[in-house]
């Protein structure tokens, strides 16, 4: 069970970092009452930083498929 959601979010991770996003950012807007980020904006940003730690997460593909090889093939 807890293989699966491993695994499941490891392809989730996978599949931000590797796709290339166009994501172009919102127009400016110069009102200063709005200082918190939108869930878009934040998803935004996750994104991009997902896009960053490839090298990270290709460590951590091989770390996976090392662990279904040997801990988790029962």
């Amino acid at each position: 069970m807890i293989s699966e959601i491993i695994i499941a979010g490891t392809l989730f991770v996978n599949a931000g970092a590797v796709l290339n996003f166009k994501l172009a950012k919102p127009a400016e807007s110069f009102d200063f009452n709005d200082a918190q980020p939108t869930l878009g904006e934040k998803v935004r940003t996750f994104l991009l930083s997902l896009q960053y730690f490839r090298f990270m997460i290709a460590i951590w593909n091989l770390l996976m498929i090392f662990c279904m090889f040997i801990v988790f093939s029962a």
